[in-house]
């Protein structure tokens, strides 16, 4: 967390290179050969011939810029990274230098230091997704919608989701200030939170009066199937009649485990299919043995329900399995890979777009229920979408039976 200043600090250098790439290799290559370091005849591997300028500017600046011999090579290098993934207009592309990027694998453990809320891009703003039930980020006041301005006092503007991701994690004990503008306000609040240790628990079953099951589903983890496979052995205990399957502010994750849930439920065909950037189509198919085919059910989504979790509601509605109600989800459909660097620094963007089984594209569009309700008021203490939910699914049992 300690190089986040510096890349501050050099924000300026980072655009003046713009879409530098590995500035030190470019000076070894560009410099053989010639007395000044330039030479329009000299091709570097791999690399286009605008590339043949970056050495210009590097040069440059150890000549002509104050203090030009105290330049950094790596910092440079670093903000130089940043700045090629910021032009590429990907929202979900970022750079992470050797500590976040092993930070960044924590979650895949299934726990990490935080302050328990997802986030996410929308129309270039860095907002919450989802903050985790009895988390810290709950308990302090975060709301889903929040709109994060700064970390600890530093402006987040021009930063990546990466980025501000690991400026927000830490150990637990420590604390972060969070300044936010809640949804529907126009005056920013500033909101101080201990982290603590997050353990990703995404299945929560309650059941309700009637037999009916609230089913929760807060992620797609690694271990989502099997939890949620618990789940269903405890609701068929409780002679269970009808799910409501909840995926409210829910983020998304990986996609392996979408295809599993998403087989408890549908017998066969697609889950979805993806478009590569060389235009390859991969499909994800049901896999069979799902323990939930049977079982009635509404879903209930709304305008935070994301990726992974738009993909299961899409292969829902496009195998006519249940009813999907609430508000048009987020509209997060993307593969994003974090590929890592030689140097143990890493790079994150995007590689391929989702599509629902009917050819539906969900990065940017959302998916509209069949039953449209409206968002949730802040001061709402009853949930009056959950309340509508059970009472369509309640129809439908009437009417089927």
């Amino acid at each position: 967390m300690s190089k986040i200043p510096i890349i501050r600090r050099y924000k300026s250098f980072a655009t003046l290179v713009a879409t530098v790439l590995a500035v030190v290799l470019l000076v070894v290559v560009a410099c053989s050969g010639s007395d000044n370091g330039i030479d329009g005849d000299t091709a570097i591997d791999g690399l286009p011939p605008e590339f043949q300028r970056l050495s210009e500017v590097w040069e440059l600046l150890n000549r002509e810029a104050i203090d030009g011999e105290d330049i950094d090579p790596l910092i440079m290098a670093d903000g130089a990274i940043r700045g090629m993934l910021r032009a590429l207009d990907d929202p979900y592309a970022g750079f992470l230098d050797r500590e976040q990027f092993s930070l960044e694998s924590e979650d895949i453990r299934g726990f990490f230091g935080g302050i328990g809320a997802e986030v996410g891009v929308r129309d270039g703003a860095i907002i919450i997704l989802s903050p985790m039930p009895d988390a810290p980020a709950e308990v302090a006041g975060i709301r889903a919608g929040d709109v994060i301005l700064e970390v600890d006092g530093e402006s987040i503007r021009g930063l990546s989701l990466l980025e501000v991701v690991q400026l927000i994690r830490g150990d637990r004990g420590t604390k972060v200030t969070l300044l936010l503008r809640h949804l529907n306000s126009s005056e920013p609040v500033s909101i101080e939170i201990e982290r603590d240790i997050i353990n990703l628990e995404s299945v929560t079953l309650l059941m309700q009066v009637g037999r009916i099951g609230h089913l929760r589903l807060s992620g797609f983890t690694g271990t989502t199937n099997d939890d949620l496979e618990d789940a269903l052995e405890r609701f068929e205990r409780s002679q269970g009649i009808g799910l409501v399957l909840d995926l409210r502010n829910n983020p998304g994750g990986l996609v392996s485990s979408v295809v599993d849930v998403t087989s408890q439920f549908i017998g066969d065909g697609l889950v979805l299919y993806q478009i590569d950037a060389r235009g390859n189509r991969r499909n994800w198919d049901v896999k069979s043995g799902g323990k939930a085919l049977e079982i009635p059910m509404v879903v209930l989504v709304n305008e935070f329900s994301a990726s992974a979790s738009e993909v299961f509601t899409g292969a829902i509605i496009d195998n006519d399995r249940a009813t999907v109600i609430g508000t048009t989800t987020f509209g997060k459909g993307s593969v994003t890979n974090l590929w890592p660097l030689d140097d143990g620094s890493g790079v994150n963007f995007t590689t391929a777009r989702w599509f629902t089984p009917n050819g539906s594209l969900i990065e940017g569009e959302g998916l509209t229920p069949d039953v449209m309700l409206e968002p949730l008021k802040e001061d709402e203490d009853e949930d009056l979408q959950l309340d509508r939910a059970i009472e369509i699914l309640k129809e439908q049992l009437t009417m089927g039976g």
